[in-house]
Formats: C-alpha cells, sequence, structure tokens
C-alpha cells in the first residue's frame, strides 16, 4: 500500500527491495530491480510534478485521492496499485453515497474525474492502470438510471457562454470612470477576445501586450497545452465593447498609478484603491504586486452577470465559451478556433461547443420550407 504525500504517492518500504541483476537463459540478458533510492523522490521534484497541473486540477484531484485512500483504508483494500474490482466497488460507492455539501451522490462528469485522479496516480508511480471495464460499467449504469429519472446530474454541467450580446449587458452597468470598472470591462472583454481561462488571463503581465497597427497582440500561456498563442486583440464596430478601446483606458490607467510593469489585472478595494497591501495578523498575504486570483476574476463575471439580470450557470469559463460559440457562429473554422483558444488537438470540450452550434446552423429542417 502506498503513503500519500502532497498529491502524489509515495512507495513504502514494503514496496521496495534490495538491488540484483537477475541474469536470464540469454546472453547478455538482465533485468535490474529498482532500489528504494531508484524510487525515492525529493521534495523539490514532488512540487514541480505537481505544478504541471493546473492548481484547480491538483486540488481537485488530491481530494478525489484522499477520499479514495480512505475508502480503501475503510474496505481493507490496496490504494496503490488498485485491483479492477476495487475499482468497480468504489465507483458503486460513489454512486450511492450522500456527499456532505449537496445531500445527493456525486454526478457522472464528478466520478469521472475522480477515476481519472486515481488512474493518474497510478501513472505518476510507474505503476500500471488498474483494469476500468467494470468501473466504466457501473458508471454507465449510474448514468442511464439518471437519465431515466430525467435527474439533473445526469446533464453534463456546462457555463453558459457569455455572448457579445450578454457582455454587452454585463457591461452596461459597469461604472467605467472607477479603476475597478475599467479593470473589470479590460478583463471580461480581453478574456471573451483571448479565450482565455481565468487562470491564463489573471497570469498576464504587462509585458504580455504590445500595441500594433491593428489594436494590440497578446501572448497567452495555455498551460494545458504548454503553450504560447499570440492572439491579436481587434477593434469592435461598438465602442462601449471594443476589445482594444477598453484595454487601451486600463492600461492608460495603470500607467497614471504609476504601474508600467508587473501585473496586467490588479486588485482594487472598495475606496477604489489600486492594489492594497493585504494583511492577516500583521503580516502580508496574497500576490506582493497585488495581482487577482482567478477566483476573483471568476467573481467579477459572475456578479456582473447577476448584476443584468442574467440567468444560467455563470462562471469563470463562460467567456471562454463564448468565444468558442460566437466564432463558430460565425462561420469560422474550428481548426482557427482552437489555435486562437489554445484548445489541444481533438479537444472533446470545444467539440461540444461546435456541436451546439452546428446543431441549429446545419439542421436538416433549415431551407425545407415548414
Amino acid at each position: 500500500m502506498g503513503v500519500a504525500g502532497r498529491g502524489l504517492t509515495i512507495l513504502a518500504s514494503a514496496d521496495v527491495v534490495d538491488a540484483e541483476l537477475v541474469h536470464g537463459n540469454e546472453a547478455g540478458a538482465g533485468v535490474a530491480v529498482h532500489t528504494e533510492r531508484d524510487r525515492r523522490l525529493s521534495p523539490e521534484t514532488i512540487a514541480a510534478i505537481e505544478a504541471s497541473a493546473a492548481a484547480s486540477t491538483r486540488r481537485a484531484y488530491g481530494a478525489d485521492r484522499e477520499m479514495f485512500a480512505a475508502w480503501c483504508l475503510h474496505e481493507g483494500r490496496t490504494v496503490v496499485p488498485a485491483s479492477g474490482e476495487t475499482m468497480a466497488e468504489w465507483v458503486r460507492h460513489l454512486t450511492v453515497t450522500p456527499r456532505p455539501r449537496t445531500n445527493r451522490p456525486a454526478g457522472p462528469s464528478t466520478i469521472e474525474r475522480a477515476m481519472s485522479a486515481v488512474t493518474t496516480w497510478h501513472r505518476e508511480q510507474g505503476r500500471p492502470k488498474p483494469n476500468m471495464r467494470g468501473a466504466r460499467a457501473v458508471l454507465n449504469a449510474y448514468r442511464d438510471e439518471l437519465a431515466e429519472q430525467k435527474a439533473q446530474a445526469a446533464q453534463t454541467r456546462q457555463a453558459t457562454a457569455a455572448l457579445p450580446a450578454q457582455i454587452r449587458a454585463m457591461l452596461a452597468r459597469t461604472d467605467r470612470t472607477t479603476l475597478a470598472g475599467q479593470r473589470n470591462a479590460a478583463l471580461v472583454l480581453l478574456g471573451f477576445a483571448t479565450a482565455a481561462r481565468v487562470s491564463e488571463l489573471v497570469a498576464l503581465d504587462l509585458t504580455a501586450v504590445t500595441e500594433t497597427e491593428h489594436g494590440y497582440e497578446v501572448t497567452v500561456y495555455r498551460k494545458n497545452v504548454r503553450r504560447r498563442t499570440i492572439n491579436a486583440i481587434l477593434y469592435g464596430t461598438d465602442p462601449a465593447t471594443c476589445p482594444v478601446r477598453t484595454l487601451r483606458t486600463h492600461l492608460a490607467a495603470l500607467s497614471a498609478a504609476g504601474r508600467t510593469d508587473g501585473p496586467l489585472f490588479v486588485r482594487v478595494d472598495r475606496w477604489d484603491r489600486l492594489a492594497p497591501r493585504l494583511t492577516r495578523g500583521g503580516r502580508t498575504i496574497g500576490d506582493p504586486a497585488g495581482r487577482m486570483t482567478a477566483e476573483a476574476a471568476a467573481e467579477v463575471i459572475e456578479r456582473l452577470a447577476a448584476t443584468a439580470g442574467l440567468s444560467g450557470d455563470w462562471s469563470g469559463h463562460s467567456l471562454r465559451r463564448g468565444f468558442a460559440t460566437a466564432a463558430r457562429a460565425a462561420g469560422h473554422d474550428p481548426l482557427e478556433i482552437a489555435r486562437a483558444g489554445g484548445w489541444a488537438d481533438g479537444s472533446r470540450v470545444l467539440a461540444r461547443y461546435m456541436k451546439d452550434v452546428d446543431r441549429v446552423k446545419n439542421s436538416p429542417l433549415v431551407g425545407i420550407g415548414l
């Protein structure tokens, strides 16, 4: 059984044997058995492996792995390597056990994530992936059961798409005479124009923005695909929702406040002061440069949607989904949309966005004369 540590499992000493070279019948053949040192990871390497995933993913996977390990301990089962039977029983447990926060069992998408957390846990240790056939069968039966019950959990939860009409409504009530209003407008419009996740958006520095004859170019690092995209930010037809004019106003406000380097999006307090120092118990907390957190950026989007009276499931991902939906509806090629937004090749999420648009746009009912 493994010992959990900061999202990874470090193999216990019982899994380690002394090194020896075992010669087979064939000349020169040999199999090296790993020593304890071979299987040891330094704290620095563990941190580097953990940092390769988005912070939200690390938190979710860490919680899933802790729950799995606790369940295995209670059931007397081995955590890593887990058997196919253990995985099937665990998934069944998830489908019938209410969660404290909702008092309902987890939905299929949440269980999918938990399964991925455990299988990647095995891979991180060089262990073979568990046989997931039984677990998949249990999950499929659960999906069928929820669908027959017409349960909300059977539907894949998606953020509401922030389309241009919704963005206009969100910004109509924004006071752009204030630092906060100017920042929020720039955050929404730049987030839409670059199809950025909120974590990518708040990671932007002023050096990522370059003024050009067509407006701006913004370089966004897409952590999920490990590459940078250079996004052309063009003038809009409506000054109120023009990303170029709005970004220029925000940059001018930062410059007037003495901000010529550092984060593009920074904290603004209730008194409209730029990036005041945050303290707790006399100690400075938060980013010393005042950079916004991804959670704060998402709250801006959710709050603006609520103030505008927009219904739906609004989140930080609404801008990214809105870009993909609006671009496809305007007839743009899916490959160009994927490149601009940093989606991985063959992204199932982007394909779903495309399908949502194409279902209406390419319907056989179009043009048949009803």
